[in-house]
């Protein structure tokens, strides 16, 4: 595939197939403007470091179905946006489904795969994905969708898909003509508690009472629970991470989708960025879950064990995410896809966003129709969600 400009707008799209091609710093400009103070980002996914430790690593590229085509827009040699592109030879590990519409068009004789796919690989977390410069944000969006959408129609490819982009992003994809989608995720939002006690507090008082028992008979797994972020991480913790990882892989996917070498990459240039909560019990670790965080947001990403004890799972993947964000007063706590068992346990559900191209007029319109149909049923699901929540009647009505 070969780059492609937009000259009516003089603005040129450079298409590139490794981060190792644009300096951190002209990346991270669109990525994360926010932190070029050495802040931390909003999120930390579409960051030239993460990206670039998923690339390195062989998490993507040759083999993996995710074959990296970055999108860059130059105003001149000045970059003003930038895009997580890949060419996708299946729909795994995006968690927002279209395998019935590759079906489908399968069926009637088309071609679904390759596609074209803005996103951050294996990473169900909402952010930016069609990355701007402060205050080209109009004309970068622009710029990056014309480019994804003649890329794809230039080499003959079913569609373009911006996956878990933000509601603004969303809102703006659709004035370009982008077909938009709803979903929904389980996030824990923080109303200044000033600990857990007193988020425990607006529970009724049945929900309030599991929550203590199941925090109770987690931390009675004959062990200590450890909280650790950036140099409190030590590169032999990966060892056992790894091993977490592939149980849960093996169980979910059939084959992780991240590297060994993608934690030992991580661990250099990732580790400020991460929250990493390990159970340890008679000297080695049996269990952990790894966070990444924003600057107001907790990610929950990844979880695993070598043994089971009840609760465990919970205690270190959302009432320990819920800990340290009161007590670094971030906002919310995103738990990743699926699991309406988070709900009682204060994880509300959340409407997520997608966008969608599709060349064929057949498949986009049978798809808009039903696009429709389910935006309904996902607001439809999240009324009931919410007010089957743990939160007392009073808290809910304040809620609604």
């Amino acid at each position: 595939m070969e780059p492609t400009s937009r000259n009516d707008m003089q603005i040129e799209i450079r298409v590139l197939q490794s981060l190792s091609d644009i300096p951190a710093g002209d990346w991270d400009r669109c990525a994360c403007p926010e932190a070029v103070d050495g802040g931390r980002p909003d999120d930390p996914f579409t960051t030239h470091r993460f990206l670039k430790a998923l690339e390195d690593s062989g998490s993507v590229g040759p083999g993996t179905g995710w074959d990296p085509l970055y999108l860059t827009a130059w105003d001149g040699e000045t970059i003003i946006g930038a895009a997580p592109l890949y060419a996708k030879g299946h729909s795994q590990g995006e968690y927002i489904f279209d395998f019935s519409w590759a079906h489908a068009y399968e069926q009637a004789g088309g071609r679904y795969y390759p596609k074209l796919q803005i996103a951050v690989p294996f990473t169900p977390a909402t952010g930016r994905r069609l990355l701007t410069a402060p205050g080209r944000e109009v004309e970068g969006r622009s710029a990056l969708v014309q480019g994804a959408v003649q890329l794809a129609a230039d080499n003959g490819l079913s569609g373009v898909h911006v996956t878990f982009c933000t509601e603004d992003e969303a809102r703006a994809g659709e004035a370009m003509g982008l077909m938009s989608r709803a979903s929904q995720q389980f996030h824990w939002l923080n109303d200044g508690y000033a600990g857990f006690d007193d988020f425990l507090a607006t529970l009724s008082s049945r929900k309030r009472k599991t929550l203590r028992r199941e925090r109770a008979r987690a931390n009675a797994f004959g062990g200590e629970i450890h909280a650790l972020t950036g140099d409190e991480i030590r590169p032999e913790h990966w060892d056992d991470v790894w091993q977490f990882y592939q149980d849960t892989g093996a169980r979910k996917w059939g084959t992780p989708y991240l590297s060994r070498e993608f934690f030992e990459i991580a661990h250099d240039t990732l580790r400020d960025d991460m929250l990493l909560v390990l159970a340890e019990r008679d000297g080695r670790n049996i269990a952990g879950a790894l966070n990444l965080l924003g600057r107001d947001v907790i990610y929950g990403r990844y979880w695993g064990c070598i043994e089971h004890h009840e609760f465990l799972h919970f205690e270190l993947c959302y009432y320990r995410a819920i800990d340290h964000a009161i007590a670094n007063g971030l906002s919310r706590v995103e738990a990743g896809a699926q699991g309406e068992h988070k709900l009682a346990r204060g994880y509300l559900p959340t409407r997520t966003h997608s966008l969608h191209w599709l060349a064929d007029p057949g498949l986009g319109n049978a798809v808009r129709d039903f696009l429709k149909a389910e935006a309904a049923a996902v607001d439809d699901d999240i009324e009931v969600l919410t007010a089957y929540g743990p939160f007392r009647r009073d808290r809910q009505e304040e809620q609604d």
